[in-house]
């Protein structure tokens, strides 16, 4: 029996963010990286002999790493930040560490850590709902990399109905 499977890496697909990670008691300072999203679906075909049809995917992820690029990413599940929205600037504490950045330049995301493979689950979440919303029934396995430094990047892959 036949498998089929498509992947989108496009130049584009690239979102420059400011983070940290906090670990073992510790913290990281503030850093960034240009950051590379790539997608891989797995399914059945359609009508039209398409795993998902390669124009509305494009779209779909180019839209999502727009939503993050050129911010700050902060994880909203993680015990050991502090953060709260004052007049429109967020505040950031871990420990003796402060930060404070626009509301605007920041985007919250519902995860412990802004690791590369828990930002690729991140969006694996967001595609997977967006897809199944347009009728991605047929398809049998996402897969979501993020890629912080050439070489070096985080997946997060995620199997339907086994």
């Amino acid at each position: 029996m036949a498998e089929y499977k498509i992947v989108v890496e496009k130049d584009y697909l690239v979102f420059c963010c400011g983070h940290f990670i906090t670990y073992s008691g510790t913290c990281e300072t503030l850093h960034g990286h240009n950051y590379r999203a790539r997608v891989e679906l797995e399914g059945g075909l359609d009508e039209n002999y398409y795993v998902w049809d390669f124009v509305s995917l494009k779209k779909l992820m180019r839209r999502l790493v727009d939503e993050m690029d050129h911010r700050m990413l902060l994880p909203l599940e993680n015990p050991a930040l502090t953060i709260r929205d004052e007049k429109g600037h967020i505040h950031v504490a871990y420990k003796d560490r402060q930060y404070v950045f626009p509301k605007a330049d920041v985007v919250f995301l519902p995860i412990p850590n802004t690791t590369a493979e828990l930002i690729a689950s991140y969006l694996l979440g967001r595609v997977r709902e967006e897809l199944k919303a347009a009728g991605g029934g047929r398809l049998h396995a996402l897969a979501i990399e993020v890629e912080e430094s050439f070489g070096q990047s985080g997946w997060c892959r995620e199997r339907f109905g086994e």
